[in-house]
């Protein structure tokens, strides 16, 4: 019987990118394969011997994570782009997997040297002009979101959005417009918003009886995910 085996130690550093599970699961159906295919064709055709049908099992359940080769090579496989594989992308070079692109597309399209641009994928960190930033907007089609979480400003904005919805939103529309330049109405609306959930989360858990540490758990579990819920208000708003 198959049994998982572990990958041999490999170049690639980087973590796992988020894999789209039921998404392998659904193209391997579609295409009538069953694990033991996909193993014997990243084997036999992608230079992975390591590959069992267990492993292949194991990426489909969640139970492991392909890599970012591994991901490629069964996207082959499976007759898809890597990005139908990929949970949300977060990072640089998980948004350009995302899109099937190589590292020296996108360096080329921004207007950075190959190595400046790997650079900031090593680090996760995009450092780029203005007009770079709208260029690898376009070339990954990234939304205002991604684009601060590229470029590190989502924690900042986590922090405001925090701030906002504990004390006077009114004070917060114009910092966040700085981060997130969205129309005023927006913003106000959303801030608004956002400020009496959480205000009305609170007042909830007190009137259920609770005592201080219960009363603190829904707001703190707001505040975690506050960005999260900063986005779904601005999509509902049109922003």
């Amino acid at each position: 019987m198959w049994a998982v085996r572990r990958p041999p130690p490999r170049s690639d550093r980087h973590p796992p990118p988020p894999f789209n599970a039921p998404a392998a699961r659904r193209l391997r159906a579609a295409l009538g394969l069953g694990p033991d295919h996909v193993a014997h064709a990243l084997r036999a055709s992608y230079d992975l011997p390591y590959v069992t049908p267990a492993l292949v099992a194991a990426w489909e359940h969640g139970s492991a994570s392909p890599s970012h080769p591994e991901l490629t090579a069964l996207a082959g496989v499976l007759w898809c782009s890597p990005g139908e594989l990929i949970g949300r992308p977060r990072t640089l070079r998980e948004h350009r997997m995302a899109r099937g692109l190589a590292p020296e597309d996108v360096a080329h399209t921004v207007g950075h040297e190959l190595q400046v641009y790997l650079r900031m994928e090593e680090t996760g960190w995009w450092r780029g002009t203005e007009r770079q930033t709208a260029a690898l907007t376009r070339v990954l089609g990234l939304s205002l979101a991604d684009v601060l979480t590229v470029t590190g400003r989502e924690e900042r904005l986590a922090e405001l959005l925090r701030d906002a919805v504990t004390t006077r939103w009114q004070a917060y529309v114009r910092p966040v417009s700085k981060i997130a330049p969205l129309e005023r109405r927006v913003l106000e609306e959303v801030l608004h918003r956002l400020h009496q959930d959480y205000q009305g989360h609170m007042a909830a858990t007190l009137s259920w009886g609770g005592g201080p540490a219960d009363a603190s758990d829904p707001g703190r579990d707001f505040l975690t995910h506050v960005v999260d819920h900063f986005w779904t208000a601005v999509s509902a708003e049109g922003g």
